[in-house]
């Protein structure tokens, strides 16, 4: 059902056009009327109906400025000039603004009908014209995406084609979605849906699939932000389990500045899919930044860390390594070297399955050093085929890190005792000497052979306050020294103590010392600003 509008000074006029044909029979329902020119003119731009029946001579503004206006602003539907015999140079005027159609008053009931079913014929031929392009253009736009995601094109896109599929913008980056505890396609929520912006046209991103994947096209500094805003939510724990956010994996590939460079934004997010194996617990998003620097995939505008060789020498060397640990019951050494091959490990360009293989390796070797050095001490390794299926069977790297750690922590317990301040003693080390990290009591707490629950009532009750309490003292301890040495801006301070977010620095600070970083320079007689010494 098309839109109707009615615009005539005269309210007896208006009321016979409402009744003297069946409107609805034609295909056509009043959405309104106007008894002035400007009040026409305010509501036909609002309403966008698609048949006006506009008279010619009106209060405030005649119907041909109305219609003039009204196609300026980029009105298109249809419109019949209404008028007397004496006023046709008016309807002559309206003509040269596109409309076609012309009646005289007083309105012949057959002639009207003839005039409106004509027009509804012309809407009907345009919209299924346009109902086609609009699928055209669609599809044409889907293959353009597809072929911008995987390689440069042979032949860049004209400005009128990036206008027409709405591409243009100043920046581009590719995010992939993928369901969270079983990476698949099929995620129960779309990153799409989660961002929460009006995406009219397409102007902020394109959601398409590709490779059997969720893929999202940012387009623009308000897309790439809704990313950076989202991901700062799930950085600070706003995702609930069960909630939409708890149930997907991200990973976001470089920001691009051209269109031919968008394959690699989505070459980017392909390699982190491929590397979910490397995700520490309960991470949701993986980041172009953390990609290994490769020959084959060259560092995107940050540097990282050299590549790590990981063969069989390099098994070999931290098989004795451990096995020494193991025997001098070094748990802390233990723990560090863990720690270096997971660092490590992230950094090789090695397959997946490769290192599955070389882990698995790891551990045989270790299982037969200690054999072979301490037959008599019980101990009790898993059999060769449980542990390579398991290894095997693993999804994350830090499952299978856990798994060499309990095998450690048997080993150092079947060759002597352990107590709860060794324990603590060994945990205290670690903080000291890793605060600046992103250490949490869960990930820790495996690595010493306990579970999360039981070290953290053990260590508050040893240590006389919680876990996380203790690591932000540690962090501020060391945010003053490096505040008195006032060489460093506070963001900089706060991220070399472990605060990735400088206002989160902000109010532990306060917290623990009742002043801001700031504040608390001053009251040493210093200045605020790093570097600046006050004078003698």
């Amino acid at each position: 059902m098309e839109k109707l509008f009615i615009a005539d000074d005269e309210a007896s006029i208006r009321d016979g056009l409402k009744c003297i044909i069946d409107w609805e029979e034609l295909g056509f329902s009043l959405c309104g009327e106007a008894s002035n020119g400007k009040e026409a003119l305010s509501q036909i731009l609002a309403l966008n109906p698609g048949l006006v029946l506009l008279d010619v001579k009106m209060p405030g503004m005649h119907g041909t400025e109305v219609i003039r206006r009204a196609r300026e602003a980029g009105f298109q539907g249809k419109c019949i000039i209404l008028s007397g015999y004496s006023d046709f140079k008016y309807a002559q005027e309206a003509m040269k603004s596109g409309v076609r159609f012309y009646l005289t008053k007083p309105i012949d009931e057959d002639e009207l009908i003839q005039t409106v079913t004509q027009i509804r014929e012309e809407l009907s031929e345009e919209q299924q014209r346009s109902s086609h392009f609009t699928q055209y253009k669609n599809k044409a736009k889907n293959v353009v995406l597809q072929e911008l995601l995987h390689s440069a094109p042979e032949v860049p896109l004209s400005e009128e084609d990036c206008r027409i599929f709405r591409l243009t913008a100043e920046v581009y980056q590719v995010v992939v979605c993928e369901d969270f505890h079983a990476p698949s396609s099929a995620a129960p929520y779309t990153f799409a849906e989660m961002l929460k912006v009006t995406n009219r046209d397409n102007m902020i991103f394109d959601h398409l699939n590709t490779d059997g994947r969720d893929v999202v096209l940012l387009k623009g500094v308000h897309g790439l932000n809704k990313l950076g805003e989202f991901l700062e939510r799930l950085e600070h724990g706003d995702s609930q389990e069960g909630s939409p956010m708890d149930s997907m994996f991200l990973a976001y590939g470089r920001p691009v500045r051209a269109l031919e460079d968008i394959h690699l934004s989505y070459g980017d997010a392909s390699a982190l899919l491929a590397r979910r194996f490397f995700c520490l617990p309960g991470q949701h998003t993986a980041g172009y930044d953390t990609l290994p620097h490769t020959n084959e995939n060259p560092s995107p505008e940050f540097d990282a860390p050299a590549p790590f060789t990981w063969d069989a020498d390099t098994v070999a060397d931290y098989a004795n390594r451990l096995t020494d640990y193991i025997g001098a019951y070094n748990r802390r050494m233990t723990v560090d070297t863990l720690q270096e091959i997971e660092l490590g490990l992230m950094t090789v360009p090695n397959a997946i399955d490769d290192i599955r293989l070389l882990l698995i390796d790891l551990y045989l070797q270790i299982k037969e050093n200690m054999t072979r050095n301490y037959p008599s001490a019980g101990l009790s390794f898993r059999n060769n085929s449980e542990a390579i299926e398991y290894i095997h069977s693993r999804g994350y790297l830090y499952e299978i890190l856990r798994f060499l750690s309990e095998q450690i922590e048997a080993a150092m317990n079947a060759l002597g005792s352990s107590s709860k301040d060794t324990i603590l003693a060994d945990v205290l080390f670690y903080i000291d000497h890793n605060f600046q990290n992103n250490i949490k009591l869960e990930t820790i707490a495996p690595l010493f052979g306990y579970n999360s629950a039981y070290l953290g009532k053990i260590f508050t009750k040893s240590v006389g306050e919680s876990f996380n309490s203790y690591v932000d003292h540690r962090r501020i301890e060391h945010a003053k020294k490096l505040l008195l040495e006032n060489r460093l801006k506070v963001y900089e301070i706060a991220e070399q103590v472990g605060y990735k977010n400088v206002d989160y620095f902000h109010k532990k600070f306060r917290k623990y010392m009742e002043m801001s970083p700031a504040e608390f320079r001053k009251g040493q007689g210093l200045d605020e600003e790093p570097g600046v010494y006050p004078p003698p």
